[in-house]
């Protein structure tokens, strides 16, 4: 379970969420949408540990972020495989590590190469692998199809539905309506850090979704 209870958090005076409340189930993909400086990346980051939060509370499972390490608990693409699977007390062998990244289907004449030549599509598909390396129970994600072409989108929106069936929870900042419906189980709109909507995928279409999108913000 992916919890916010009334989070708020303010820069120099100027409020980025206010009482931000959801909860998320395993096997649920939440898609967050929003204009920039919306507040979805604060609210990541706050899981994440990167930033803390003025008032409220962030669960994951039973345990509270600020309080407890949820670092083993949390995955956020993009990070490396090794060094971070390694940093959650994790340790695999080459072979092991490798098979992380085939069931991505990262190209094998690919795996040892510097992730500088990589597409954002491959960097995305290492990314997942040190989810499953990390068997992180929750998987963030920022903007996550931004700059992918159709194809690498709609293998990326595969590997997510398999990581929801094997019960991860993926949290998805993304400005992409269209993905967002066909990847998600949950969308959420936020509004000037407010979390102004919060529904079910299955009962709204993109041109529904695209309406209420901009009736929101």
């Amino acid at each position: 379970m992916l919890k916010a209870t009334n989070i708020s958090k303010s820069y120099n005076g100027k409020l980025a969420l206010k009482d931000v409340s959801f909860k998320i189930l395993k096997g649920e993909i939440f898609c967050l949408l929003g204009q920039n400086g919306a507040g979805k990346t604060t609210t990541i980051n706050i899981f994440l540990g990167f930033i803390k939060k003025d008032s409220g509370q962030a669960f994951i499972g039973n345990k509270e972020v600020g309080v407890d390490d949820v670092n083993q608990l949390t995955a956020y693409i993009p990070e490396t495989v090794d060094f971070f699977s390694r940093l959650a007390g994790f340790k695999y062998s080459t072979s092991e590590l490798e098979a992380f990244l085939e069931k991505t289907g990262l190209q094998t004449d690919a795996q040892h190469k510097r992730l500088s030549f990589y597409s954002k599509g491959m960097r995305q598909k290492v990314g997942i692998s040190i989810a499953l390396a990390k068997n992180a129970e929750v998987i963030f994600m920022d903007e996550p199809t931004s700059g992918l072409d159709p194809k690498a989108t709609s293998e990326f929106t595969k590997i997510c539905k398999e990581l929801a069936a094997m019960g991860k929870i993926i949290f998805m900042a993304t400005h992409d309506i269209f993905n967002a419906i066909e990847v998600g189980t949950t969308i959420g709109i936020m509004k000037e850090g407010v979390l102004a909507e919060k529904l079910n995928a299955n009962e709204i279409d993109a041109g529904q979704l695209n309406q209420l999108y901009l009736e929101t913000i």
